[in-house]
Order: C-alpha cells, then sequence, then structure tokens
C-alpha cells in the first residue's frame, strides 16, 4: 500500500524542523513507517544543489537560475527517494516542497505563478502532497526568531517585505484548497502545536 507524502511549510523562524521530528514520533507510535527528508536537498546532489542556493555571493542569482536550481533538485529528490519510499509504505514527512517555490520564488521574487506550474507538471507529473500543513506566523515574530539563532543564509537576508510576500501566497494557496492544507498558529508553543499536528495526523490515518 502507497504511503502517504505529507509537506510542512512556513516562513523562517516558523518551527518546521521541530515538528517534523515530532511528527515522525507521532506516526510511528501510530505504527507507520516514516522517512523524513527536506527540500532543497533530500540527495546528494539536491543537497549540493541547497548550498548554491543558500550560499551568500557578491553578485545576486538570477532569479530564474533560482527557480531552476529549485527543480532540479527536486526531480532528483523525486526520482531516488521521494517516489520509491511511498510506493514501499513509507510515509514520507518533507520540510518544504513545491508550496515553498510558489511562495518563495513566485511570492518573494515575483515569478509568475504560471511559469512554476508548468514545471511543476513537467517535473512532478501526478504527485503532489497527501496533506500540507502551513505554521503561520507574523513576519517580524519568525525574523526574531531568526536573529536569535545567530548565522543565517541568503534567504534569511531577504527582507521584510519580501517575507510578507511568501506568507501571503501560503495563506492564499492554504485558503485555495483548505482539503490539503492545514494552517496551525506557530505563535503558540511548540507543545500546543504538536498537539494540533497530532490531532490532524490521527484524523488522517483513520
Amino acid at each position: 500500500m502507497r504511503g502517504k507524502f505529507i509537506t510542512l511549510e512556513g516562513i523562517e523562524g516558523a518551527g518546521k524542523t521541530t515538528q517534523l521530528n515530532l511528527a515522525r514520533a507521532c506516526l510511528e507510535a501510530m505504527g507507520k513507517r516514516v522517512f523524513i527528508t527536506r527540500e532543497p536537498g533530500g540527495t546528494p546532489l539536491g543537497e549540493d544543489i541547497r548550498t548554491l542556493l543558500l550560499t551568500q555571493r557578491p553578485q545576486a542569482m538570477a532569479k530564474d537560475t533560482e527557480l531552476m536550481l529549485v527543480f532540479a533538485a527536486r526531480a532528483e529528490h523525486i526520482h531516488q527517494v521521494i517516489r520509491p519510499a511511498l510506493a514501499s509504505g513509507c510515509w514520507v514527512l518533507c520540510d518544504r516542497f513545491t508550496d515553498a517555490t510558489y511562495a518563495y520564488q513566485g511570492g518573494g521574487r515575483g515569478i509568475p505563478a504560471a511559469r512554476i506550474a508548468t514545471l511543476e507538471d513537467w517535473v512532478q507529473g501526478g504527485l503532489r502532497p497527501d496533506l500540507i500543513f502551513v505554521f503561520d506566523l507574523p513576519v517580524e515574530q519568525g525574523l526574531q526568531r531568526i536573529r536569535q539563532r545567530g548565522q543565517t543564509d541568503r534567504f534569511e537576508n531577504e527582507q521584510r517585505i519580501f517575507f510578507e510576500r511568501v506568507r501571503q501566497v501560503y495563506l492564499e494557496r492554504a485558503a485555495s484548497n483548505p482539503h490539503h492544507y492545514h494552517i496551525i498558529d506557530a505563535t503558540h508553543s511548540p507543545s500546543a502545536v504538536c498537539a494540533e499536528v497530532q490531532r490532524t495526523l490521527s484524523a488522517l490515518t483513520e
């Protein structure tokens, strides 16, 4: 039986990584085999591309270059990791997927959604997440959490308006398809957020 594909989305500082590991523990307690991964990355080649995307450099990367690198990493990720894991019956938990592309490269960089959709169909075929968690919080609060962590990457150094656009796209996409998206208030404590994630996952396994 095919596993479920669940993605975790949100702006920087939303606590996705913490909840990813808690969600794995929750599903494993329900008897599911779970595989966790991330984007960009998830494969050796994908991790190399991740480094290219996140590293600060003196000359700005062209936005179309950024978009194509994201999908190049995703193509490898899907072929090498995601599809095989799902086919084996694993539940795949992924830290970011294509919603992040619509939010960051679409909303943040201003790339038309239609261009992203063309690449999405080409690279993914019919593969779409069964459930998308969107961890939402005000941008200023997310940026404050980033500053507390210390060293930042190329995306984390973007201006506040960039993240406002990113957040808006996430919320718009979630509102357009509430059956597949679940918005979680990430301003709550990690334990409260975890409890809501667990309730949603329990409903999905029924």
